[in-house]
């Protein structure tokens, strides 16, 4: 599993952060988690096939964090592909989208868009991993993700070849938690699996103030990803415009006991950010000011 930030900035770009975009490459399946302005650019630098990508999620309809699709739209329809584009986020996006490809000349002619507003709770159930989401503080539609690993048991191949059960397809139908016969006997999962191994766990908040959904949604995640605008110095400008400093998003980390914390949606005023990612590890020491391009690898739990 491998995460890419494609955009960090807040509300703006600047000259090294662009708009908020997050990629997950999960077994490589792609998802993208919000689409700001120049975000396929962000991808071509990145070295990532956007053309690959089958879902994307959008936090709100803040238009720093949705304004890259009509461009990624346009260059997948001039590609032609062929697969659906799922694009899910909070009521009024289907209008949105509408709005958009409306604009101007372009009309979609191979490139097949599905809308889904959603709400909170499940999302998506994959073939080995859950999408839900949760309100956060921002907008009054504002959604939070996470990205959850199935669990998973280690086939223990020593002990179903000590029961007598031969390698082939009977072992494929255990490991998939069927029960099986095998010369007269009826063998079950249980007798070959080792114990449940909690699957990998990420969670983006999108915009918000430091809230409690949030340190539920992420409690015990190994990356949160959260909302960093601000410094506590500039404590007065959160509630006003309903973000995070690094301090508060740092004891969101602390209180949800993740694993580690990556601040983003850095505004412009800390070209330096350095003073931001020490103020959050004050409290949280594993945190990290997230900049455009870091790539991190999120390894199997054992």
């Amino acid at each position: 599993m491998e995460i890419v930030f494609l955009g960090t900035a807040g509300s703006l770009p600047t000259e090294k952060r662009g708009l908020p975009a997050i990629f997950l490459d999960y077994m490589g399946e792609y998802t993208l988690f919000d689409c700001g302005e120049g975000t396929q650019r962000q991808m071509r630098i990145a070295g990532i096939n956007f053309m690959r990508i089958n879902n994307v999620f959008i936090t709100h309809l803040h238009a720093d964090h949705f304004m890259g699709l009509p461009g990624l739209m346009q260059s997948m329809d001039f590609l032609e592909r062929k697969k659906p584009l799922e694009i899910y986020g909070p009521p009024g996006l289907e209008d949105t989208l509408d709005h958009i490809l409306s604009l101007g000349t372009f009309k979609p002619d191979a490139l097949e868009i599905q809308a889904h507003e959603i709400d909170e709770g499940t999302v998506i159930k994959g073939e080995r991993y859950t999408i839900t989401a949760t309100r956060v503080s921002h907008t009054k539609n504002s959604l939070g993700y996470c990205f959850q690993e199935d669990a998973k048991r280690t086939f223990l191949k020593q002990k179903a070849l000590a029961l007598g059960i031969p390698e082939g397809n009977l072992f494929s139908k255990l490991q998939r938690g069927e029960t099986i016969e095998h010369k007269g006997k009826t063998f079950h999962p249980d007798q070959v699996l080792g114990e449940p191994v909690t699957g990998r766990k990420i969670v983006y908040t999108g915009d918000t103030r430091a809230c409690d959904a949030v340190a539920e949604l992420a409690e015990g995640a190994d990356i949160l990803i959260h909302d960093g605008t601000y410094s506590q110095e500039d404590i007065e400008k959160v509630e006003d415009r309903e973000h995070s400093t690094a301090a508060q998003a740092a004891h969101t980390a602390k209180k949800a006991d993740v694993k580690k914390l990556y601040l983003t949606h850095i505004s412009q005023r800390y070209p330096d950010p350095k003073p931001l990612e020490e103020e959050a590890r004050a409290i949280f020491p594993e945190s990290y000011v997230a900049e455009d391009f870091l790539k991190i690898k999120v390894p199997r739990h054992k």
